[in-house]
């Protein structure tokens, strides 16, 4: 099947054309027609698979030209970045169509986006923050929204985003289509389904957790961190084959520093992205690494998740993911378009058990490749590694019969006591001030009879 087997306008196809596109991903294929209908449906295919393309492509053959002001569709991304890029992708394919697009996400000026929305929509791409945040102030008016897509609606869950999604949802019109796309399925997304989408017709490309065929896999069973970080030095040093390679780290801090154990060898060739860079730093570190000024990026999870750059040479883990679904996302930034891809997972004794628990979702055991020679075995250990001394004894309370050394009794003048108003009495008599602005008047007549 090609894209012109599908009831696709002439400007779609144009567009396609224009990218290099014939042939729809099976993704694509199945929920053309679904989405066509107006069911509510939930896809599950692998990272890589076309998934944007596959509800935005039925979506847009559907939206008719209009000049109303409020969006009639909206897509809910968790990531800055993601909405950037997904607003890049529908701006390809509406190349040849009228049809208003913006992007909306926290970290810019919100008046600068009030402004934007306010000239007029057709498609709105948002974080559930700052969406919710336009909506509250009326800025942005969802009552008009037929279509909504959840994208990466794990990654919304896992950031904390689940009370800002109920509150999107109870604004939301009640006769709309629901449309999730996702390459793994947890409890808590199912549970979110079953809450809010209408008997969804579900459609499985793959099974959740399978990898696409085209990635290898291997694992390097590695002792610690800087162990971590001389392998990766004798593995970039080949920069003719890791010539676009992106490394995955679970936190920020152990971002920060493999950065800094890489920096002063590779330079200009490496750059890193966490949520703690600024919003600009983030863009120009993901365009650079994009067109290949940068060969190596540094991303964490979260960061990185749905991005699209292409010809990625290797995914590295250089830890081992706690959640298996998590290195589902990691390995699926390779090998994408049908394009082949390598993935390498640094494994410790102590994530054994994660790796465990990939290969079991996969049902596949991972290739364990030999720790190279010429790699040295570093002693030296991340502050994480190091073992924590416990003391012995430290209680919170001594007896009620026992001073230390320096224990002494309070002084004189810390032994007072606050005598509330008995003690301002006191000092009227002191110095003898008259209670009363009469007494004083009084005070004053007596004295002049006096003399």
């Amino acid at each position: 099947m090609t894209f012109r087997d599908l009831n696709l306008s002439t400007q779609l196809l144009n567009a396609l054309h224009d990218l290099g596109f014939e042939t729809p991903t099976p993704i694509q294929e199945q929920a053309f027609s679904t989405i066509m209908s107006g069911k509510d449906i939930v896809g599950i295919a692998q990272t890589g698979t076309g998934k944007t393309y596959a509800y935005m492509l039925p979506i847009l053959r559907m939206l008719k030209y209009s000049v109303q002001q409020n969006p009639r569709v909206l897509v809910l991304v968790p990531t800055r970045e993601l909405v950037v890029q997904v607003v890049d992708e529908i701006q390809k394919l509406s190349t040849y169509i009228n049809v208003r697009i913006t992007g909306v996400y926290g970290g810019a000026n919100i008046n600068t986006q009030k402004q934007v929305v306010s000239q007029g929509l057709d498609v709105v791409v948002a974080t559930p923050g700052r969406l919710y945040d336009l909506a509250v102030s009326r800025a942005l008016q969802l009552k008009s929204i037929q279509k909504i897509v959840i994208d990466e609606v794990d990654v919304m869950l896992d950031l904390g985003f689940r009370h800002q999604l109920m509150n999107i949802f109870d604004i939301l019109p009640q006769q709309r289509q629901n449309i999730m796309f996702s390459a793994t399925m947890t409890d808590e997304v199912d549970s979110l389904i079953t809450d809010f989408f209408r008997n969804p017709k579900r459609i499985s490309v793959a099974r959740s957790g399978t990898p696409l065929e085209n990635i290898q896999q291997f694992v390097y069973k590695v002792p610690n961190f800087y162990t971590k970080v001389n392998l990766l030095e004798h593995l970039l040093s080949d920069k003719e084959t890791y010539h676009k390679t992106l490394i995955f780290v679970g936190y920020k801090k152990i971002a920060d520093r493999l950065f800094e154990a890489l920096e002063n060898k590779y330079k200009e060739e490496i750059c890193i992205i966490h949520s703690n860079k600024t919003q600009n730093y983030r863009l120009r570190s993901i365009e650079q690494f994009r067109k290949g000024e940068n060969r190596i990026l540094i991303a964490t999870d979260v960061m990185a998740r749905g991005l699209d750059i292409e010809n990625v040479s290797q995914v590295i883990n250089l830890d081992t993911p706690e959640y298996p679904e998590n290195y589902m996302h990691r390995i699926g930034r390779t090998g994408r378009a049908e394009k082949e891809g390598v993935s390498f997972v640094l494994t410790t004794e102590k994530e054994q058990e994660y790796l465990n628990a990939i290969e079991a979702l996969m049902e596949m055991e991972i290739e364990q490749l030999k720790l190279p020679d010429t790699v040295e075995i570093s002693t030296q250990l991340a502050p994480e590694e190091q073992q924590k001394v416990k003391e012995i004894y430290n209680p919170h309370k001594r007896p009620n019969d026992e001073t230390g050394e320096a224990f002494h009794e309070k002084s004189a003048k810390n032994s007072k006591v606050n005598l509330g108003g008995k003690y301002k009495r006191e000092i009227k008599k002191k110095y003898k001030k008259p209670k009363t602005k009469g007494d004083k008047t009084f005070n004053l007549k007596h004295k002049k009879k006096k003399k």
